[in-house]
């Protein structure tokens, strides 16, 4: 018996070997019983690890961006350049999340923690908006950056090759070639834009912090980067499990196209870091971002199961670690209960 909404009485309840990432006729209202567990522990920590940029003071912030020897012209130029870049990013990403990663990932539980990650990106657009009107920034400077500075336009724009299913309704998964797309969105997004591009940023902020500068950006930069650690680490889970569940998608074709996304992605972000530190400052400069982008991204190749690309290198930010040591991403959650404090609370310890 059907109802008339197309609803079957008396259907089968789903078990757990009805599930999947990708092309999954199981109802996906059903949220129980669990397959994949990770994602459910990422939405648990993603929840507790709330936050509002409202809750960090600017004042300092103020102070030091007024006054006439505050901060440098080579500390202003990153700054406002990584602002510029970070404030049209999470929109990219939430938008790509929204309106064609959630269609497409049919399994449940990783929508959940989607639906969390996508208020999260919210969070994270807010925060640049209230660091914008905080220091009484041009506006339209700022969010229109990705459109008048080319190395953030080169970025973009090589993101948006991967954004044309958010404009295609029509776009279905359920071949080898259209689940090969999808898989090649899922690299684009949570392992280049995510986990590569956003980490030369961070360490340019943080490195401010360290030195008592730009305090209240620096503490919100920290929340964001405990934020982007669990995205990527989602990421890197989804697109393991649809390469165990789709073996046939992940040959060596694809593997080397793979690898010269990372590539690419890559010198895109060594060159952004060349466009926002021309001269460096004190404890960062170019040359450093560069070895660091070639740590990360033999990091990355190695989370997804490919070969390094670069020659093995030092991470030159040992103290990155201090705030969100690299080593532990692949097993974020058995770090220490206390850091996922709600709010202003957290505990960077």
């Amino acid at each position: 018996m059907t109802a008339t909404t197309g609803l079957e009485l008396g259907a089968g309840r789903v078990s757990v070997d009805d599930k999947a990432m990708i092309n999954c006729r199981a109802d996906v209202n059903q949220l129980l019983p669990l397959k994949y567990h990770w994602a459910w522990q990422k939405y648990l920590a993603g929840c507790n690890n709330h936050w509002m940029p409202t809750e960090v003071s600017m004042q300092a912030d103020i102070a030091l961006w007024q006054a006439p020897n505050g901060l440098t012209d080579d500390e202003r130029r990153m700054l406002k350049r990584n602002l510029g870049f970070f404030a049209t990013s999470e929109s990219l990403v939430a938008n790509n999340i929204v309106l064609a990663v959630y269609r497409h990932l049919t399994n449940p539980e990783c929508r959940q923690y989607l639906l969390r990650q996508a208020f999260e990106e919210a969070v994270h657009t807010h925060t640049f908006q209230y660091i914008c009107e905080s220091l009484g920034l041009d506006e339209g400077e700022l969010f229109n950056m990705y459109r008048e500075v080319p190395s953030i336009t080169d970025k973009a724009a090589w993101a948006l090759k991967y954004t044309q299913h958010l404009e295609d309704p029509s776009f279905t998964t359920g071949t080898p070639e259209r689940d090969q797309a999808f898989l090649r969105d899922l690299v684009a997004f949570y392992v280049v834009f995510e986990g590569m591009w956003f980490y030369t940023g961070f360490a340019q902020i943080l490195s401010l912090g360290r030195r008592n500068k730009m305090i209240g950006i620096a503490e919100q930069y920290q929340y964001i980067l405990r934020d982007e650690s669990i995205h990527l680490n989602f990421g890197i889970d989804a697109i393991n499990q649809i390469k165990i569940e789709n073996p046939h998608l992940w040959g060596e074709d694809f593997q080397a196209e793979v690898r010269a996304m990372l590539t690419e992605g890559c010198e895109l972000e060594i060159a952004y870091g060349r466009d926002t530190m021309p001269n460096g400052f004190l404890g960062l400069n170019s040359e450093l971002c560069e070895q660091y982008m070639h740590f990360i991204t033999n990091r990355r190749c190695a989370q997804i199961g490919l070969a390094p690309i670069f020659p093995a290198v030092e991470n030159p930010f040992g103290w990155m670690s201090e705030m969100m040591d690299l080593k532990k991403e692949k097993n974020f959650f058995e770090t220490r209960v206390i850091e996922y404090q709600s709010g202003g609370s957290l505990n960077w310890d």
